[in-house]
C-alpha cells in the first residue's frame, strides 16, 4: 500500500518505520522543513527517537501535497489540537476512497469533537466509514525497539477496522479490531487526563494505594461519560481503556504522568510545558473532557480536580482532600 504518515513526532516516525517493515510504500511528512531535512540527512529522528534508524525506503518530506498524492492510506499522527489546521490544506482534495487512520488521542477544544469527527468536518470528501482510530498501551520508544505490544483498531465500519488492522499487524505489534470508535476515542482521551492526576499523586508523595484508587475510579468516570455519548462500556475494559490507563499512569515514558508529577512537586504548569519537547495531549484535553461532562451532566470528580490543579492553581493536597471527603457512595 502507498501510505502517508502525517506528523513526524516520535509516534508518527515509529509507525512509518513499522509500516515500512510491512513492505508498504511510506512517506513521512513533517510540518517543519528543518526537521524533515535533518531526518533526510541523518536517517534518524534524533531529538525524539535517538538511535532508531529510518530506512532509506521511507520518503521524508515537508510538502504535505506530495506526501498524500496518490496515497491509499493516510495516517494522521498530528497532535489532537493541531489536527484541524494540518488537514485544512487538504480540504479541497478528493479523499473519498482514501482510508484514514487517526493515532492522536484527544478531544478538540471548543468544538468538543473527537478526532474522527474533526477529520470529517475539515475535509468534505472524507467518509466517516473510511476512518479508523488506533489506540492502546503503545509508547513509541518501546514499539520502535520492537517490544511486544497490543493495540486496538476501531472504526464505525468493521470492514475498515479490519483493513487497517492488517495494515499494521507485525510479529511485535498485535492489533485487535473494534467497531466502537466512539468508545476507543473517548478512552484514549480521558486516560491522558487521569494520567496527569496519577502523576500529581506521585509528585505529592502519595503511595500506590492512592494511584490504584485514581485508576480504578477513573474507569467509573469514563463509563459515565461513555454511556452518555453512546460508547460500548465493554470497550473501557479493553486495550484502549484499562490497558492504556495502566500504561499511561505507571510508565516513565508517559508525558502526561510526567506533567502531573512535576506539578505535584510544586512546579507551575507553564514552566513544565516550556521545557518539554513533545506534546502532553492530556493538558488541553482536560478542558474538553470537563466541558463534555458538563454538556452530558455527568459527574467526573477526578477530572474536575485535575482541571482545577492545572488551570486554577489548586493545591494537590487540597484536591486530594476534596476527593476523599466527598459524600459516601456505593461503588456500582
Amino acid at each position: 500500500m502507498r501510505v502517508a504518515v502525517l506528523g513526524a513526532g516520535s509516534w508518527g516516525t515509529t509507525l512509518a518505520i513499522l509500516l515500512n517493515y510491512n513492505s508498504h510504500q511510506v512517506t513521512l511528512w513533517s510540518h517543519r522543513a528543518d526537521h524533515a531535512q535533518a531526518m533526510i540527512e541523518t536517517r534518524e529522528n534524533g531529538q525524539l527517537l535517538p538511535g532508531i534508524k529510518i530506512p532509506l525506503s521511507v520518503t521524508i518530506t515537508n510538502d504535505i501535497g506530495s506526501a498524500v498524492a496518490g496515497t491509499e492510506v493516510i495516517v494522521a499522527a498530528v497532535p489532537a489540537q493541531f489536527l484541524r489546521s494540518a488537514f485544512k490544506s487538504l480540504a479541497n482534495r478528493d479523499l473519498g476512497n482514501v482510508k484514514i487512520v487517526n493515532v492522536a488521542k484527544g478531544i478538540e477544544n471548543d468544538s468538543l469533537m473527537t478526532m474522527s469527527e474533526v477529520l470529517v468536518s475539515v475535509v468534505p470528501s472524507v467518509k466517516a466509514a473510511n476512518i479508523a482510530t488506533l489506540s492502546g498501551p503503545s509508547f513509541a520508544d518501546e514499539v520502535s525497539r520492537r517490544i511486544p505490544t497490543a493495540v486496538v483498531m476501531a472504526s464505525s465500519s468493521l470492514e475498515t477496522a479490519k483493513y487497517a488492522q492488517q495494515l499494521f499487524m507485525t510479529p511485535y505489534f498485535r492489533v485487535y479490531s473494534s467497531d466502537d470508535i466512539r468508545g476507543v476515542e473517548l478512552a484514549g482521551s480521558v486516560k491522558n487526563v487521569i494520567a496527569i492526576g496519577a502523576g500529581v499523586a506521585d509528585g505529592a508523595g502519595f503511595g500506590d494505594n492512592t494511584k490504584a484508587a485514581i485508576m480504578t475510579r477513573a474507569t467509573a468516570e469514563l463509563s459515565r461519560l461513555g454511556n452518555c455519548l453512546g460508547a460500548n462500556p465493554k470497550t473501557f475494559a479493553g486495550l484502549s481503556g484499562i490497558g492504556d490507563l495502566i500504561a499511561t499512569c505507571m510508565s516513565k515514558h508517559s508525558r502526561n504522568r510526567h506533567v502531573g508529577e512535576e506539578i505535584g512537586k510544586g512546579r507551575k504548569l507553564k514552566d513544565v510545558l516550556a521545557e518539554m519537547v513533545m506534546v502532553a495531549e492530556g493538558v488541553a484535553t482536560t478542558r474538553s473532557v470537563r466541558d463534555l461532562a458538563k454538556k452530558c451532566d455527568v459527574e467526573l470528580p477526578i477530572v474536575n480536580e485535575v482541571y482545577e490543579i492545572l488551570f486554577e492553581d489548586k493545591d494537590p493536597i487540597a484536591a486530594t482532600d476534596d476527593l476523599m471527603t466527598r459524600d459516601a457512595k456505593g461503588e456500582g
